[in-house]
């Protein structure tokens, strides 16, 4: 027989199989003897009171064993020479797609610009020791993309864009923790992730597939308004539909498409700062103990919204147990994100606390940086040049208005941290009462910090939204404004600012034949698990668009 249950216990009744299982017995009068295996489908935590609970959905096998996996599989069969679909990045929105194909029965080509999922590793160990950024492997490019190091977050709220458990079941399938499959807010963790995106690459190549490293896209071949292919800066040529997965700070991509005249908009973003407190100081605000988590507990969440003068103030990207990373993909940028190893179990939690930008107010005043004498290559003082010329009203905003405002600000952060990934660094409520930190506590970001005066040189539409906001999450959760936190900037990464326009129905762009705008980079999802949905949704439309 099997029964489901909802039962609400203390930590250290579900800390295990087996005590979950005495806890079942004893509610619901079992013999425990009886209780051949318990299936957690559903866990999460209740800290909104002084006693912590934890809440289980659970499926009891009461003298049986259960016979399938905890996990569905999916079957993927060998598509050598069957007609192929370019898959232009390996990211979750890539990799998610290419699975995708192979299961409608075509193979896909998958291009890469970084390097393999292991040998990126080492390249990012770089950074930190000689202060230099690879700008085709670094921390958003290379295999699993941007989400291979940076966490590993599997939560969505894009439930209606796809199939969230299937995603979830294919990382189990390749090696990832079932954990996720229960959990509130799963986590696969930056240790763990380059296995299962090793694993998803070789079910890829095992089943006919191609992948190519090291093979950036130089230009999308167009004719009579339809893509028949893409040109390499290794002077390979590849034929077929496109689906573009290249990740939200794939630059040289958006401007080849303005320059080439294929539709796209600008798109609001987020930008603030890293935000690191002692995780301790999270555990014992989150649970209301001053010793903290305890022994069954894990290290805590938080999450702070706030309306400030007309604009989003929250925390983004939350990573208890974690540490702060140099995320900049390119020279002369300093860009900073997090992550958490799967135990979460540094003496740091950081989160990104960011304040919403819509396209409307790149016009502010506030906003109109001018740093085009700065900048050293002709890329970029072509896109000044541009930007420059700047728009009068919010119909007008140039699609790479936000993306140029991305790449001033972080140039300015850089030479803020003498033009090196050294970050400027801010105590918090020295912030907030303007006030330079004469001294910083100790931080996880290893390439290290510097003392800054956030509050002058961060635009005032940001700074002062964030001051107003972060003593107000002081008011909301006490202790949580402290000069034990640290700032440190600059959290500019948070989306992608530019969406490259399709169809919704069919998911091609509005414009050109078999070209399928694909991910978070191409402004369509917000994360793993919802860059995953988009790829294996573009991966249908290109398979109907072949059918065709």
């Amino acid at each position: 027989m099997i029964q489901e249950y909802q039962i609400r216990t203390l930590p250290q009744d579900a800390a295990n199989e087996q005590s979950i299982k005495q806890f079942i017995s004893h509610e619901k009068g079992l013999d425990i003897r009886t209780i051949k295996a318990i299936r957690i489908l559903k866990r999460s935590i209740d800290a909104r009171h002084r006693t912590i609970f934890i809440n289980l959905q659970v499926r009891v096998f009461i003298n049986e064993q259960p016979e399938d996996d905890e996990f569905k599989h999916t079957e993927y069969p060998n598509v050598e020479g069957k007609p192929g679909v370019i898959v232009v990045g390996a990211g979750p929105g890539g990799l998610f797609a290419a699975l995708r194909l192979i299961e409608l029965g075509l193979c896909p080509v998958v291009i890469e610009r970084g390097k393999n999922v292991r040998e990126r590793k080492s390249d990012l160990a770089l950074i930190s020791r000689n202060q230099k950024i690879d700008p085709e492997s670094n921390y958003s490019f290379g295999e699993g993309g941007a989400g291979a190091y940076s966490d590993g977050k599997l939560y969505t709220r894009s439930k209606k864009r796809g199939n969230v458990d299937k995603i979830l079941n294919v990382f189990c399938q390749h090696g990832a923790s079932t954990n996720i499959l229960m959990d509130a807010h799963p986590h696969i963790g930056t240790d763990k992730l380059p296995r299962v995106i090793e694993n998803m690459r070789n079910t890829i190549l095992n089943c006919g597939g191609e992948v190519h490293f090291q093979t950036r896209m130089e230009g999308l071949i167009i004719k009579k308004n339809k893509i028949i292919g893409i040109e390499t800066n290794t002077g390979k040529t590849f034929y077929g539909p496109v689906i573009l997965a290249t990740g939200h700070s794939a630059r040289d991509v958006y401007r080849w498409l303005f320059a080439h005249c294929v539709p796209i908009e600008a798109k609001g973003i987020a930008v603030g700062v890293r935000l690191e407190h002692p995780s301790k100081l999270i555990d014992q605000i989150q649970y209301h103990n001053k010793n903290g988590r305890g022994k069954y507990l894990p290290a805590a969440e938080y999450s702070f919204v706030q309306q400030i003068d007309g604009r989003g103030v929250y925390s983004f990207c939350m990573c208890p147990g974690g540490f702060v990373v140099p995320a900049a993909s390119g020279p002369h940028q300093l860009v900073v994100n997090g992550m958490s190893p799967s135990n979460r179990g540094t003496q740091w939690s950081n989160a990104g606390m960011v304040v919403e930008l819509r396209t409307e107010d790149i016009l502010h005043p506030d906003l109109q940086m001018q740093y085009c004498e700065s900048f050293p290559n002709s890329a970029e003082t072509q896109t000044c040049e541009l930007i420059n010329k700047m728009p009068t009203s919010a119909n007008d905003v140039h699609p790479l208005a936000i993306m140029h405002f991305q790449e001033q600000i972080e140039q300015l952060c850089w030479m803020q941290g003498n033009m090196q990934q050294t970050a400027p660094a801010q105590r918090m409520i020295d912030f907030t009462r303007k006030k330079l930190s004469y001294d910083l506590p100790p931080t996880s970001y290893s390439p290290g910090v510097i003392s800054s005066p956030l509050h002058f040189w961060l635009p005032k539409f940001i700074g002062e939204r964030l001051s107003k906001g972060f003593q107000q999450f002081g008011k909301n959760s006490r202790g949580f404004l402290t000069n034990e936190a640290i700032m440190i900037a600059i959290e500019t990464r948070t989306s992608a600012p530019i969406r490259i326009i399709r169809d919704k129905d069919t998911l091609q762009h509005l414009t050109i034949e078999g070209l399928f705008p694909c991910g978070e980079g191409a402004g369509y999802a917000g994360g793993i698990v919802s860059a995953g949905m988009d790829g294996e949704r573009c991966a249908e439309a290109a398979a109907a668009y072949l059918n065709r």
